[in-house]
């Protein structure tokens, strides 16, 4: 609950700076220029992926010896950490001096000259090197479930960048100022976050060197890290590499026409994320009580809420983004409605999968190695073939198609199988009410709001007055047919009934 507090309270402190920012950054600084910061990021992206998996390895290993306050063994997994980290940090630079020395030829058609371009990159190298020579140790603090301090330490530095890069860019719209806040800021981050990790943990001494020795008596690391690997690719591919694509197959500036889109998909997911992170755990503690008809019956519950979510988000998206951005930054920067649509479709379903995923990784179930290989496959094909045609419109649908092949047939299948060991025609006996209501919901409510005198695009104030009409209409009907046909709803009132009593 902390911790979600805690993230709410940064959600909605960053939510207007965000948006304001980008304003100002795109209007002092230029298109190209922000067009290439997310291209640059999406580039260490695929540095990172040297990371492995080991993050998420760790964590896992660090759970027990934290129940227990083992501070030596948490002393040893973090020296191991630290081992692992330098040499992975090394690599990410010899990598990114590799990359760097093609720019010439990647960025030919930039109008952007090489020197601001070369110190963007190092700059961003630098920062996130930090992470890995520097500042691992942050990793105890999200086990320890004391994430809330890397969130008010680290966005509470943010902030205060944030607010000084808009008034340099605002007075001087020099981009080498704007690059050198963000490296200098990420130095201050790491030093107070250190600081911090310090206090909490007076006894903690790490020791890289004597990590290697310490690595052998751990095998369970790379072993999990190997299974980690190939899932992570597969999610970096599918969710990271989007502006990327759009780069390599469209052009600098459409990234930063579609980073506008997804500054705001992302703030909205990012809300409800705060609230349902934190869900993990507990459905892991579910599972290992072994109650079959429980473990199913909160199934369904977090499925319901899950599809509500995801039906919410799509909705609110449709039908308010264009006219906000017309708001914000200007027509012009509204793109092809078709596209639109394609992200509607993702988003419903990566944010209405969420319950199938806690449940599959409580039940253990990472053997299905395969169907990341596939998902990758199927979503690089298509978006390279299609994208030569229909530019965005083709990498989105190189997403879509690979997403519904695996995650909308493949792991319900798995989860019900392996897992529940039930046939899986009882998930889609269930499922299909929530897609029906969602289906509803969102026409019905688009329907309706065909007959209201309110223009969204005629000024912010018809914006907000049609954006509260609409999202009253559309959870009218949501609720009303979630209650009325979907499984376990109502176990999900009396929950937040309960909830609300204690």
């Amino acid at each position: 609950m902390l911790n979600a507090e805690v993230n709410l309270i940064f959600y909605f402190l960053t939510l207007f700076l965000a948006f304001f920012s980008r304003k100002i950054f795109l209007d002092n600084l230029g298109t190209e220029f922000i067009g290439l910061t997310s291209t640059l990021g999406n580039i260490l992206g695929y540095l990172n992926l040297a990371e492995l998996g080991i993050t998420a390895s760790i964590g896992y290993f660090l759970f027990k010896p934290l129940q227990t306050n083992n501070r030596q063994e948490i002393q040893n997994i973090l020296s191991v950490l630290g081992y692992l980290y330098n040499w992975i940090g090394s690599i990410i630079l010899v990598g990114g001096i590799i990359i760097s020395a093609f720019f010439p030829l990647i960025f030919a058609h930039s109008e952007l000259g090489l020197g601001i371009i070369y110190f963007a990159f190092y700059s961003i190298l630098g920062s996130a090197l930090i992470g890995y020579f520097i500042n691992y140790r942050q990793i105890l603090l999200s086990s320890d479930q004391k994430n809330y301090l890397v969130a008010i330490y680290y966005q509470s530095a943010n902030i205060l960048k944030i607010i000084l890069q808009i008034f340099l860019a605002y007075t001087y719209k020099n981009l080498f100022v704007w690059v050198a806040v963000e490296f200098i800021f990420g130095i201050i981050g790491c030093i107070i976050l250190n600081w911090k990790i310090n206090k909490e943990y007076p006894w903690l001494k790490v020791n890289k060197k004597q990590g290697k020795y310490l690595l052998k008596d751990y095998p369970e690391i790379m072993t999990k890290t190997k299974q980690v690997f190939i899932h992570k690719i597969k999610d970096f591919v599918l969710v990271k590499s989007d502006e990327l694509f759009i780069f390599l197959f469209v052009s600098l500036k459409m990234v930063a026409y579609y980073g506008n889109y997804m500054i705001i998909i992302s703030k909205l997911i990012s809300m409800f994320s705060a609230i349902t992170g934190s869900v993990g755990a507990s459905v892991g503690n579910l599972v290992a009580e072994g109650n079959k008809q429980h473990m199913l019956r909160v199934f369904w519950e977090y499925t319901t809420i899950q599809h509500t979510i995801a039906a919410t988000l799509s909705f609110s998206l449709y039908a308010l983004i264009e006219p906000f951005i017309a708001h914000w930054l200007g027509a012009e920067y509204i793109m092809d409605h078709r596209i639109l649509i394609l992200l509607i479709i993702y988003i419903y379903i990566t944010n209405s999968r969420n319950s199938v995923d806690s449940f599959n990784y409580a039940h253990g179930l990472y053997a299905d190695v395969w169907s990341a290989w596939a998902e990758l496959i199927i979503n690089v094909t298509i978006t390279i073939v299609c994208s030569l045609k229909w530019r965005i419109i083709g990498i989105l649908l190189g997403k879509i198609v690979s997403l519904l092949a695996i995650v909308v047939l493949w792991k319900p299948y798995y989860l019900f199988s392996a897992g529940f060991k039930l046939p899986v025609s009882i998930y889609w006996k269930g499922v299909l009410r929530n897609y029906a209501i969602s289906a509803f919901a969102f026409f019905g409510a688009l329907f309706i709001l065909r007959y209201i005198p309110i223009n969204p695009y005629e000024s912010l104030l018809q914006w907000v007055l049609y954006a509260i009409v609409g999202m009253l209409i559309f959870l009218t009907i949501d609720f009303s047919g979630t209650l009325l046909f979907a499984k376990n709803s109502k176990d999900v009132l009396s929950r937040i009934k309960n909830f609300r009593k204690k």
